[in-house]
């Protein structure tokens, strides 16, 4: 909704809460996002491109601006130094499929990724292009929530995508549909009350830009780069479904 405003780009570091019953490795219930959101001027893998530099100068600086604490997690938790490729490796979704297929696994183009899936998926990218970080984009529609931009080509996909780190998702995000016509259309076609979210499509009448972003967690990037088996390790006091002392 910034953008209607002609914030061009609006980034955002702040506590993001979580009301979800989550008890895996990878999720809190209280967590740093990262979030940002921009406009684009042809296509949406403007926001890959931005995003992959952005993550590539974060990792490289990491390796050097905080070699030492690296080095104290590492005498406590041993872990294999993070790989990332320059410029990052983009993956189409479909593409993707058909290398799972090819190593066996099975995988509906038309479905999300499964946890074990995207972990193989992951294995794979790293065994051909030896990097651990690496975009997959184009996701199939009833992988995306109602306000995803479908792909002009192909309504059965979207302009959205993930990125991952050692073969789990680190954030997800897409191109956003900036017409309210055809938000609501799909709003409702997802089974959501346009009444209810009338405020937020009305924003959108006053005229919007092609946009798009995504949003990461701050502490799940650290549990991946250090490859951490339980991102319970990179808070201090972390909060999950079970956990709300100290």
């Amino acid at each position: 909704m910034a953008l209607c405003g002609d914030l061009q780009r609006v980034f955002e570091i702040g506590p993001v809460f979580r009301a979800e019953n989550s008890n895996t490795n990878r999720h809190l219930c209280e967590f740093t996002g990262l979030d940002l959101e921009m406009e684009l001027k042809n296509h949406y893998f403007e926001v890959l491109d931005l995003i992959g530099e952005l993550m590539v100068f974060m990792f490289k600086n990491m390796k050097t601006r905080y070699a030492r604490e690296l080095s104290v997690i590492n005498e406590q938790y041993p872990f294999e130094e993070f790989k990332c490729a320059d410029p990052v490796f983009k993956l189409n979704f479909r593409e993707g499929i058909k290398l799972l297929t090819e190593a066996g696994y099975k995988q509906s183009e038309f479905e999300d990724l499964t946890t074990e899936t995207e972990k193989a998926l992951g294995k794979i990218v790293k065994e051909k292009h030896d990097t651990d970080f690496y975009m997959l984009y184009g996701y199939p529609i009833n992988a995306r929530p109602f306000y995803t931009m479908l792909d002009p080509h192909d309504p059965r996909f979207t302009n959205s995508y993930d990125f991952f780190m050692r073969g789990e998702e680190i954030t997800s995000g897409a191109q956003r549909i900036h017409d309210p016509e055809i938000l609501a259309k799909r709003a409702a076609e997802c089974g959501i009350p346009v009444e209810t979210i009338k405020d937020y499509i009305n924003s959108f009448k006053y005229g919007t830009p092609a946009h798009g972003g995504a949003g990461f967690g701050l502490e799940r990037i650290v549990k991946f780069y250090c490859n951490l088996l339980n991102i319970r390790k990179t808070s201090l006091f972390p909060r999950d479904p079970v956990r709300l002392t100290p």
